[in-house]
Formats: C-alpha cells, sequence, structure tokens
C-alpha cells in the first residue's frame, strides 16, 4: 500500500548511567556492523538483533521490524553499555506500545470504529460481521473475508497513526463491497480523504523493512 516513510528519531545517551530494567529482551554479542542471526526468545522475551554504526556517537534507537526488535547503538559501546541500553529501549518499546493498545481498545471498540468509518465514507453500505486485531498477519496490514463478512486487521498497526489504521480498516470494508482491486474499488477507497498520504506511509514502513539488511534506516515502531 503506497507514501512517505515515518520519520527517524534517535534517543540521546545521557551523562549519566539509565537504570537497569529486568525482562527488556536479549541483546546479541557485540560487534561492529550489523551483528549475527537474533537469538530466539525465551519465554517473555523479545527476539532482539543489534545493530553497530560508526556514524553514531551519542544516540540509541529502537525499532520493531519483522517481528524482531532492533536496537541501533554506536560501534564504540561496551557489552555492557549495549546489554544495559538494548534493555531499557526494548522496555521503553513495550511501554509505549502497551499504551498504544489501551489507547485503541479492543476488539469491540475496533468494530465501532469500522462502522462509523463505513457510515462517514461509504454511505454505511460496508457491514462486517466482525473486525478483530491479529498477531499471526507479519506480511499484510490487514484482510478480508467477503463470504463471512470478517475483517482482520495486524497488531504491528497499533504502533502507527490513527489515520494509517482508519485507512487500512476503509481498504478491508471496501473489499465487502468489491471483493477485487478494479476502478469501482480504488474510487470507494478514495472516498477516505487520508488515503494518499495513509498509502504514502506504508510503502514507507515497507521500504525501511526491506532495506533494513543495508543498513540504518527509518522504521515504523521508534523509541525516543
Amino acid at each position: 500500500m503506497p507514501g512517505s516513510p515515518p520519520d527517524a528519531s534517535a534517543h540521546p545517551e545521557p551523562d549519566g548511567v539509565p537504570p537497569s530494567l529486568e525482562g527488556g529482551g536479549r541483546a546479541l554479542p557485540a560487534a561492529r556492523g550489523r551483528s549475527a542471526d537474533p537469538v530466539p526468545p525465551t519465554d517473555g522475551e523479545d527476539v532482539v538483533e543489534v545493530r553497530r554504526s560508526a556514524r553514531r556517537r551519542r544516540t540509541v534507537t529502537a525499532y520493531r521490524e519483522m517481528g524482531r526488535t532492533v536496537v541501533l547503538i554506536p560501534a564504540a559501546f561496551s557489552r555492557a553499555e549495549e546489554q544495559r541500553w538494548v534493555a531499557q529501549m526494548v522496555a521503553k518499546l513495550r511501554t509505549r506500545e502497551e499504551r498504544r493498545r489501551r489507547s485503541l481498545g479492543g476488539n469491540d471498540e475496533l468494530m465501532v470504529r469500522a462502522r462509523a468509518l463505513s457510515a462517514a465514507h461509504l454511505d454505511g453500505l460496508a457491514e462486517p460481521a466482525s473486525v478483530r486485531w491479529v498477531d499471526n498477519q507479519q506480511r499484510r496490514w490487514g484482510s478480508c473475508t467477503p463470504t463471512d463478512r470478517s475483517i482482520r486487521l495486524s497488531s504491528r498497526l497499533q504502533s502507527m497513526p490513527d489515520y494509517v489504521i482508519d485507512y487500512v480498516l476503509v481498504h478491508e470494508l471496501v473489499h465487502l463491497l468489491e471483493p477485487g482491486h478494479d476502478e469501482r474499488f480504488w474510487a470507494l477507497v478514495a472516498r477516505y480523504p487520508r488515503a494518499e498520504r495513509a498509502r504514502g506511509f506504508l510503502e514507507g514502513v515497507e521500504l525501511a523493512n526491506t532495506a533494513g539488511a543495508a543498513g540504518e534506516q527509518p522504521a515504523p515502531d521508534l523509541v525516543d
């Protein structure tokens, strides 16, 4: 889904030592450049990939990418600094994501939101039977089954702006009226005023995820 990528931001290293945070994920062995394959998670832990950069001096950035947490740190960091910052940044990501989930509500709130969008942009013609968040869509932002009128949104969207979530909802709602992606489908989607901007945002996210292996790139789930 096509836009402009989200801005990448960084967390400056303070003069003092940040408090250690338990349960923050597992750091990989320190190495210049991209780390080796991530260590598989144990219960309650995230898969964490640490990427070192000689261009970084005093900034640390963390974000979600393809089902894992990526932490960008200066190449000069010691192993102890790496472990401390990985723990802190993973904990901050979890806190932000939990706050975001609470603000978005659960599946009932998502259904209310979908119905409001249908009424506002589709004359109320799209009537879903169910709308829910799912954790198993790592390649798609949303999906729809017209036969049973069910809509599923990837939980990865929960960290993204509201207008992006609304766009994906509208996109899937239109599938209840037009299963394919023909001209009428896109004409209906275009009734959502921020459709083009939202497509651009998602396209930027996908490009950043694809390019992440080549170096430091903007990514959707930044912590600063």
